[in-house]
């Protein structure tokens, strides 16, 4: 039976929603049919697609998803079996010279977020950096303690191995001599040279430069070794060399194209340098990553790395606690308990995370926003510790600075309380008041409407709506807006809503970009996207010079107790004036069924030791 692209899809995420298992309890030759056939019909599409909107109502979407299902499952249902005659009498029946072929060992993953890229370069999305360590190492990543290690290279630059020059402003790079990519082409301190300049390209829309656009040459004296030059002392120099790009691939597509933003290769990396090589990706459903057999490291001991994408947090519970799922990614603290009763192992890991609320201070964004006193009136008017307390089951607290958790937080500042007369006292004093009677306050004929953004994760949402009453108690209106999270943390030249300004509060999960080193482009003034230059992170659109004189030092501070107190008085500065409020500390928790061993995960690389994971006999 032939089927359309909306019936397949809405095969797929019925299937997806409802975790219907085929041959789960008994793997027999019928469900393996049943299997074999879906696969064939799904699983051939290896580019993105856009996702489809159906507006149609829910019960007649389920009685086409259930008659869908069943056409499906009628189609590729198990042929008649058919009755072999016995052997003729004094014949012997054949005896099989070969041992029957081994399962293949397939680890599945569980996303409630789907990637938007698998180009690092081109993504802020953490569902779309994590995946990094399966298919394309870094020249050092970080094991469970979040401590650096040699990947790509063979030891960690040092001064005193003369990869660091004593006066910071020189990084050598010694290249392993067997590492090659997936298609056999051997890696070389050319592909770090090309990366650095694709970082730079004014015509490659990238997330941002940083901190590639620091360096003042990177240069290949010979095939392993690649020598970075900074004008000055450059501290965060781990940040750099995160996701190498080949040269032989996409070289030839800049030149032609002049610019890498459309190159299939973002989408569907044809070569890699990791334990897996990309396979395939169907919008919506999955992306699969299997063995690479060309790897130059040890080989890994399961066969595919399987990612299912589920709609929401719910459906992520449902799959692990039903044993669809291996590994449950990004989970919320309500859920904890559910999964500890089915005897799931979470896994809780310091990633330097931290949720919080970002202003938009740009030209875009609600004038009331630009008087510190409106925005230090938010933060005593919302009670966070309420919604930790609530919602989060108490398993954690608000965070009162972006750096929480690390040293490089101050410990003397403390989340702002819940104080509505000081949220009302303040907005009094920044002339925003109730002038109509309308229950919301004015100033010069505008009202105190703010739109109050993120994605559509059911915590963030709910959080939205505590808030959202909070507020209105204290004459601050608020408009909700959710995103999918592609669409969310799109890029200014791609039309992201935050990254363009249409919003006042956005609410995410961050971190340092590199972590664990405290460096973030996120405040810096060059780093604010305009037209004339869409590559950027600075979505708040903020230029503070005192802010941005102290970022500059700090970058170039090699004295780590020099450095930490610089970082103090940054996070003094956007605390008291309010650039970014906590609502509460996020490290990343993960949930580990027992059928998988030799997990080991970083807040950093989580899936470093992927090569190393095995399923339990």
């Amino acid at each position: 039976m032939d089927f359309t692209s909306i019936q397949k899809k809405h095969i797929i995420n019925y299937m997806g929603a409802h975790r219907i298992v085929l041959g789960k309890e008994a793997y027999t030759e019928n469900a393996i049919w049943v299997e074999a056939c879906i696969k064939g019909l799904f699983y051939p599409h290896k580019k993105r697609e856009e996702n489809a909107m159906f507006s149609k109502k829910a019960v007649t979407l389920m009685i086409v998803l259930a008659t869908s299902l069943s056409l499906l499952l009628s189609a590729c249902g198990p042929k008649t079996p058919v009755s072999l005659p016995p052997p003729a009498a004094g014949t012997t029946a054949p005896v099989a010279t070969e041992a029957p072929a081994q399962p293949k060992k397939v680890v599945t993953l569980i996303f409630t977020q789907e990637p938007d890229t698998l180009n690092l370069h081109y993504t802020n999305m953490w569902f779309s950096a994590i995946l990094q360590q399966l298919w394309n190492r870094w020249a050092w990543e970080y094991d469970e303690n979040n401590n650096p290690f040699p990947v790509l290279v063979t030891e960690m630059p040092s001064v005193e191995n003369g990869g660091l020059s004593a006066d910071g402003t020189i990084l050598t790079l010694s290249l392993r001599d067997d590492i090659v990519w997936s298609d056999g082409e051997p890696i070389t301190a050319d592909d770090f040279v090309f990366t650095w300049e694709m970082a730079n390209a004014p015509t490659n829309t990238v997330a941002s430069a940083y901190p590639y656009s620091e360096a003042v040459s990177v240069e290949a004296p010979d095939p392993q070794t690649v020598v970075v030059t900074f004008a000055e002392p450059f501290a965060p120099w781990l940040y750099f060399f995160h996701g190498i790009l080949p040269k032989h691939v996409l070289q030839p597509i800049f030149d032609a194209e002049g610019t890498l933003d459309n190159a299939d290769w973002n989408t569907n990396p044809t070569v890699g340098a990791g334990p897996f090589d990309f396979a395939e990706w169907e919008s919506g459903s999955y992306l699969r990553f299997v063995r690479n057999d060309n790897y130059w490291g040890d080989k890994p001991k399961v066969d595919e790395i399987f990612i299912r994408i589920v709609p929401d947090d719910a459906s992520q519970i449902a799959a692990l606690t039903a044993g669809d799922g291996d590994v449950g990614i990004f989970i919320a603290y309500p859920d904890i308990p559910t999964l500890e009763g089915a005897g799931i192992n979470v896994v809780k890991v310091f990633s330097g995370y931290n949720e919080g609320w970002y202003f938009n201070m740009g030209q875009n964004g609600h004038p009331a926003l630009q008087d510190v006193l409106v925005r230090q009136a938010l933060a005593y008017g919302t009670d966070r510790f309420i919604i930790n307390q609530d919602l989060l089951l108490g398993k954690t607290v608000p965070a009162a600075t972006f750096w929480d958790g690390s040293p490089w937080a101050d410990p003397t500042l403390m989340a702002y309380p819940y104080d509505q007369q000081m949220a009302n006292n303040l907005l009094d004093q920044a002339g925003w008041v109730d002038s109509n009677s309308d229950g919301t306050r004015d100033k010069d004929g505008v009202e105190l409407i703010l739109r109050y953004g993120t994605t559509t994760r059911e915590i963030r949402k709910d959080t939205q709506a505590v808030i959202q009453q909070q507020l209105a108690e204290i004459g601050v209106g608020i408009e909700l807006y959710n995103y999918e999270s592609d669409l969310f943390f799109d890029t200014f030249g791609n039309g992201g809503p935050v990254a363009t300004g249409k919003y006042d509060i956005a609410e995410w999960s961050d971190l340092p970009g590199g972590f664990p080193d405290p460096d973030t482009a996120y405040w810096r003034c060059a780093e604010i996207p305009s037209d004339d230059s869409p590559q950027g992170v600075n979505w708040e659109f903020i230029c503070d010079q005192e802010l941005e004189d102290l970022f500059a030092l700090q970058s170039t501070q090699v004295d780590t107790a020099a450095r930490i107190e610089t970082f103090h008085q940054i996070s003094r500065i956007i605390f008291e004036k309010v650039y970014w409020l906590g609502i509460w500390q996020d490290p990343d928790i993960w949930a580990v069924g027992s059928r998988l061993a030799n997990v080991k995960l970083s807040g950093v690389t989580p899936f470093f030791n992927a090569a190393e994971w095995d399923i339990n006999p």
